[in-house]
């Protein structure tokens, strides 16, 4: 009977949903470790730029607050009301994409069309435009499921999506978010079920296209090549290379020390955005590298597993939302730490949650929340699962007649 009771009480209450505690802790622990790892990157540059020492650690901070604000709403929105915009929130990343070719709006920062000037600072649109392809393609994949997984013309559109947002890329140009567009796109369309020989069909043709893109300019080409041997050309286009291998030997074991690091002053271009990861393994070693790794390591992870919770228990948009950001935030982070360790080409990738920058920072806490959200859902879902599994038990105990007797005993 007070078995019984408890479910009763439990069924009025309603289902209830949490957000996935190792997961939270793990983001968490990030940004924690970018705050800490901006004070110490960035003191050098801007002290030769004599901003003030603390210069590029407020405006971390301002940035990192906006996001917290941004995770906060994110985290307490229904994600139906999100799946119902998707496709006017893809209508604005175009409108943002092409915005940056307006003269004026758009801002040419070191060759490249990737900010938009707005007045008191910059936005780079891209950063938004991962989690709105996120959102996009995972309310794809639900409404049309069946297209997805049995004919090959259900593929069309969220590829051509995603085609045209490389396109409007590789025109800024940014290569290295195209590419992390295109790699997010297909994994998250076979994770929703599309035969693999339909995407090789589809990526055939596709492969030399990128390959002309990769070499059709000889900055490209060059990053291309130089990464394979920068000791070749140490002072020339290897420079950034070799200095950042330079920082993560000096390192070993247990680093020099926070706030130790040499390559940091003004030997390591980007030492606080691009290349923090280098600063990471000087200081804190091969202790903090791995620290780190693990901690975006256990976000993927819990991610993809609740990922697959969701589509478990019938919340695929959930599910589809989580395994994308999981894959955006994990490639993001494979490529930003190739880069530092000489495995990839040079690509303007930032570490997420832990380089500096305002975009960045804001749209990846922005990312994070949403990704939270989905994890709240899906636990709420499989505690109404829980719930109703444990209502039909206490139906089915209650219809067997030797249980009736028992209780019309103990009340007597």
């Amino acid at each position: 009977m007070f078995g019984f009771d408890t479910t009763q009480a439990k069924r009025r209450q309603g289902p209830r949903g949490k957000f996935d505690l190792p997961l939270l802790v793990a983001l968490v622990g990030l940004a924690c470790v970018g705050v800490v790892m901006v004070t110490s990157s960035s003191i050098a540059v801007a002290d030769s730029q004599h901003w003030g020492e603390f210069y590029f650690l407020k405006k971390h901070l301002m940035f990192l607050s906006l996001g917290l604000v941004a995770a906060g709403v994110a985290m307490r929105t229904e994600l139906k009301v999100v799946e119902k915009y998707a496709f006017f929130l893809m209508l604005v990343a175009f409108i943002m994409l092409l915005a940056v070719f307006v003269p004026h709006l758009g801002m040419r920062l070191n060759g490249a069309r990737r900010w938009l000037n707005l007045l008191v600072t910059s936005f780079q649109p891209v950063e938004a435009v991962k989690l709105i392809l996120v959102v996009y393609i995972a309310s794809y994949l639900v409404r049309h499921r069946e297209s997805i997984e049995t004919r090959f013309l259900g593929l069309i559109k969220p590829i051509a999506v995603s085609g045209i947002i490389v396109l409007l890329l590789l025109a800024q140009p940014d290569f290295g978010s195209a590419t992390l567009v295109i790699a997010v796109t297909i994994a998250m369309v076979w994770l929703g079920g599309a035969r693999p020989i339909f995407l090789l069909i589809m990526g055939l043709p596709l492969m030399p296209l990128l390959a002309i893109a990769a070499t059709s300019e000889s900055y490209r080409m060059k990053r291309l090549t130089t990464f394979l041997h920068p000791w070749d050309h140490p002072f020339d286009d290897g420079f950034q290379l070799t200095q950042s291998l330079m920082a993560i030997g000096r390192g070993e074991w247990a680093g020099v020390g926070l706030g130790s690091s040499v390559l940091k002053l003004s030997y390591l271009p980007e030492a606080h955005t691009d290349f923090i990861f280098a600063v990471i393994g000087e200081e804190l070693g091969l202790v903090g590298i791995i620290t780190v790794m693990g901690l975006f390591a256990l976000t993927v992870w819990r991610g993809l597993h609740m990922g697959l919770k969701g589509v478990e228990v019938g919340q695929r948009f959930a599910g589809y939302i989580a395994f994308g950001i999981s894959l955006m935030i994990g490639l993001q982070t494979m490529v930003s730490i190739g880069v530092n360790l000489g495995a990839l080409p040079t690509k303007g990738l930032t570490l997420p949650l832990i380089s500096y920058g305002g975009s960045s920072i804001v749209l990846t806490c922005a990312m994070a929340g949403v990704l939270l959200r989905a994890t709240y859902e899906i636990n709420r879902a499989l505690d109404a699962r829980h719930m109703a599994t444990r209502v039909s038990e206490a139906t089915v105990s209650d219809a067997n007649p030797a249980n009736a007797r028992e209780r019309e005993a103990e009340a007597a």
